[in-house]
């Protein structure tokens, strides 16, 4: 899912991978049907090249419908996010114990040192 930057804020649209044509690598269509400020629909097609250049092509209004449909043949599929349900996620806190001072993990759980003992010849320790 994109994002058009319309009426000074960004506004998720509909994201559609084109077929690339002449030197380009990627195309891009963004449809915005309706700005929920101004009302205005938005078209941007962004294209990347193989120098990595990137140029971008905007429609508003009446243009923009005209544009999207003379584009609409060449669509191969539509960018989708994933929606995944958060309702099965719970709130786990890892409790864990260094130098023998018990501790609570929220998400770093790289940076853990679970079961150390304060240790004077170790040459971990400061």
């Amino acid at each position: 899912m994109g994002y058009i930057h319309c009426c000074g804020a960004l506004h998720k649209t509909r994201t559609f991978r084109l077929v690339p044509k002449g030197d380009f690598v990627l195309c891009e269509l963004d449809y915005l049907s309706k700005c929920p400020v101004c009302g205005h629909t938005v078209v941007q097609l962004t294209r990347i090249d193989k120098d990595d250049n990137i140029s971008i092509v905007r429609k508003i209004n009446k243009k923009a419908k005209e544009f999207f449909k003379k584009l609409k043949s060449f669509i191969l599929y539509e960018i989708r996010t994933i929606n995944y349900n958060r309702v099965n996620t719970g709130r786990f806190y890892l409790n864990y114990n260094e130098f023998g001072i018990k501790k609570r993990c929220y998400s770093n759980l790289r940076s853990l040192k679970i079961g150390l003992a304060e240790n004077k010849d170790l040459k971990i320790n400061p």
